[in-house]
Parts: C-alpha cells; structure tokens; sequence
C-alpha cells in the first residue's frame, strides 16, 4: 500500500445516469461532482467498477491528499454496489469516503456537512451504508427542500429544478465544491462552522 493509496479521499456524487435524470434534482450529487472535477482540472474516465472516476490531487506537490471523484453508473438505490469496490482498490477507509447527496429536510441553497447518521429515506446513502459496512462516512447534503404542493417527494426528487432555482445550481454547486476542499484540508469541525449555516 503506497502513501499515495493511504492518502486517497473518495468523493462520491450520488445521482442517475443518463440525460433523462441529468438536470433533475436527485442529481445534484452529479452535478457537484463535475463541477469538482472541472475545478481541479480532472477527467472522467471510462467506467470502472461500474463508475466514471476522475483521479486528481487537491494541491500541488507529492503531499497534496489524492481524490478521486466517483460518479456511481449502477442508479440511486444499487450507488453502493460501485462504490465498495472502488474504496477497496483505493485503499480508502469509510471515514475518507465523502458522500454528496440531495435533501429534502433542509432549504434549497443550504449545504449541511456530517459524520454518520441515518439514511433518512434516500436510497442512495441506504445503498452506500450497506456496501461500506458502516454509515461512518461523510455527507455533504445538498438542500432541495420540499414541495410547496401536493406533489409526492418521490415524484418531486426526479422533477427538473425550478425556473427561480436553475440559475443558482453553479453557485450552489461551487459552495458545495468549497465545503468538500474544507473538509479534506482542515476538517469537519471548521467545515462546520464555515458552510452549515
């Protein structure tokens, strides 16, 4: 096991594939993951362990921490069945796994940074939590909030954003770029103070 496989931080944004899910709100793990990836000059590879990866370092020189983005091509509820393998062939423990996913318990544009806890009903952290053997792994929750109508949550999570909220999904999705830095550099505690606001 190299320094480098030691150091590896697996950044993993849960979304579904195809263009059919790509805009929707359960997505938005996708779309923080590519706009990491962008940030940190990295490309997604061909599918490996039924993923898209993109290997970066976070920093220049040998010591920078190694991530590697994962965008998980199994859908929602089977994220986990693609994660494992890829946190064994990286050497990477549950506390290095960061997990980016929707929530409808918190407002759209609010970012909540945590260790462990519950699946809260998302089938995604279910699947992970399964997989990995422990829910001790990160979370950056991504607020979406919850319908303002009669809308079932199931139905709302795989509708398109509003017209009022497409045009804050970049900054969103930076902020939330900004949290995972944070998190990997100098920890949940700061992390937590600086973005769970």
């Amino acid at each position: 096991m190299t320094s480098q496989q030691k150091s590896a931080w697996l950044v993993v944004g849960l979304g579904n594939p195809g263009d059919k899910y790509s805009a929707t709100r359960h997505n938005i793990g996708f779309v923080v993951a590519d706009t990491l990836a962008a940030r940190l000059h990295a490309k997604f590879s061909a599918q490996k362990n039924r993923a898209q990866i993109a290997q970066c370092r976070l920093g220049l020189g040998v010591d920078a921490p190694s991530v590697v983005i994962v965008k998980p091509q199994t859908y929602m509820n089977d994220s986990g069945d693609a994660v494992a393998p890829l946190a064994q062939y990286f050497n990477c423990e549950p506390g290095f796994v960061i997990a980016i996913h929707d929530e409808l318990d918190i407002p759209f544009e609010t970012l909540r940074v945590k260790l462990g806890g519950g699946d809260n009903g998302h089938n995604g952290l279910k699947s992970l939590t399964h997989s990995l053997k422990t829910p001790e792994y990160f979370r950056l929750r991504v607020g979406i909030g919850r319908p303002t109508t009669p809308q079932n949550p199931a139905d709302y999570v795989l509708d398109t954003f509003s017209k009022i909220e497409r045009p804050l999904i970049s900054e969103i999705a930076n902020r939330a770029c900004d949290a995972i830095e944070s998190l990997i550099i100098n920890g949940l505690e700061i992390t937590q103070q600086n973005f769970n606001k």
